[in-house]
């Protein structure tokens, strides 16, 4: 076994503990917000790591530019599905407010709410 066996094999350890922390967290949390806190963070981390362990595994192969743009994909949607799922709670009211500190939310929603002057007309 290489040096390079053994970062490999941590990165991918390291990574699956990441991934379980998060199924933990989907699981144990008590709202949406929380869940999607714990789905995203440490799995996006945790699928970083895995594919990095793969990625220095095979290294030299074709399959690597592959594990890369997975990587890249998925830095980019993540946090936009997160953020659709966390507005999309919080218009439904699936949201706990005393777990809030600070609601952001609201005043979008009140000034979405108030007619455009001069059309008459809301959004």
């Amino acid at each position: 076994m290489t040096t390079i066996d053994v970062v490999a094999g941590v990165l991918l350890l390291a990574g699956s503990a990441l991934a379980l922390t998060a199924s933990i967290g989907v699981v144990r949390f008590p709202d949406t917000l929380a869940r999607m806190h714990a789905a995203t963070k440490p799995q996006v981390l945790g699928l970083l790591l895995v594919l990095a362990g793969a990625a220095v595994r095979l290294r030299g192969n074709v399959d690597v530019g592959m594990l890369i743009l997975t990587g890249l994909f998925t830095l980019i949607t993540a946090p936009v599905v997160a953020n659709r799922v966390g507005r999309l709670a919080y218009r439904e009211r699936c949201v706990r407010a005393d777990l809030l500190t600070i609601d952001e939310l609201q005043e979008d929603e009140l000034q979405e709410a108030e007619p455009q002057e001069g059309t008459g007309k809301s959004n």
